[in-house]
């Protein structure tokens, strides 16, 4: 059994991401994560990876779990410009608590699934391919929840808690 858990596509960048589990629910399953691009007006698969399933997490608001990246290669074609030049595909599996409306991945809106975890995908300079955007969760009724900036672990809400534990 193959289970689509989520499909992101940033079309202003021309990139997109396919969050797959296979044999869900098992203690086998394998998920699998497909990077792809457009050029040309032909979506091309650009890359992934594959490995044991997370273990289902409750989760309070917002959770973000690096999911992967690849040197956009189609884009790097053009022998006037280094490899390097060409952008960084990245994308994060974002786990959200039931009431989370939507997320914020820089600028673009993200609706939470039933599931409560989707895949992102975004592009950047391969010099900071370690940076992702700024994650914002919002409830239900637009206010903000939560946020977690390009390099950190922990987000605010989750950071509150912790002080209040303190």
């Amino acid at each position: 059994m193959l289970t689509v858990m989520s499909v992101d596509v940033d079309a202003a960048a021309g990139v997109g991401a396919i969050w797959i589990v296979w044999r869900p629910k098992s203690p086998r399953a394998r998920e699998h994560i497909a990077l792809l691009e457009r050029y040309e007006e032909r979506w091309r698969y650009a890359g992934g990876g594959s490995g044991p399933g997370d273990d289902p997490v409750d989760i309070d608001v917002l959770d973000v779990r690096t999911g992967g990246g690849v040197l956009s290669l189609t884009r790097g074609i053009d022998p006037a410009h280094p490899i390097t030049a060409a952008p960084w595909i990245s994308c994060a599996k974002v786990r959200l608590g039931w009431n989370v409306g939507h997320v914020l991945i820089g600028a673009r809106r993200i609706e939470n699934s039933e599931r409560c975890q989707l895949i992102a995908v975004w592009t950047s300079p391969y010099t900071s391919r370690e940076a992702r955007p700024v994650i914002v969760a919002l409830g239900r009724d637009g206010a903000e929840l939560s946020r977690i900036g390009p390099h950190d672990s922990l987000d605010t809400h989750t950071w509150a808690r912790l002080r209040e534990g303190l």
